[in-house]
């Protein structure tokens, strides 16, 4: 009987620090991430980019002088959509074309 209460208490003991990590984990999930400081750095090279080139240029020439891949430069544009906006070309609407706010 002894046994089995203490295998009923390790057992209940192991259920709660679960639950205790589940909670962690997903209190991190919800928190909203900062960007890190390479994204703001990126961020603002973009931002500095576009300026030289009169606020507005083809995704394609600012990724390509960036010398980022495709997908990490969907994700600085993801991370800045606040301060940038992406619009087809209009010449050409498989282009895209990306331009301060």
């Amino acid at each position: 009987m002894q046994e089995e209460n203490a295998a009923m208490a390790a057992m209940q003991a192991h259920l709660v620090e679960n639950q205790e990590i589940q909670a962690r984990l997903i209190k991190q999930l919800q928190t909203k991430r900062e960007p890190q400081p390479m994204q703001k750095d990126r961020g603002e090279i973009l931002r500095a980019l576009l300026v030289a080139n009169g606020g507005k240029m083809l995704e394609k020439e600012a990724r390509q002088k960036m010398h980022l891949s495709k997908s990490q430069f969907s994700q600085l544009l993801a991370a800045m959509q606040d301060h940038i906006e992406v619009n087809p070309y209009h010449m050409d609407k498989r282009k895209k074309i990306i331009m301060l706010k």
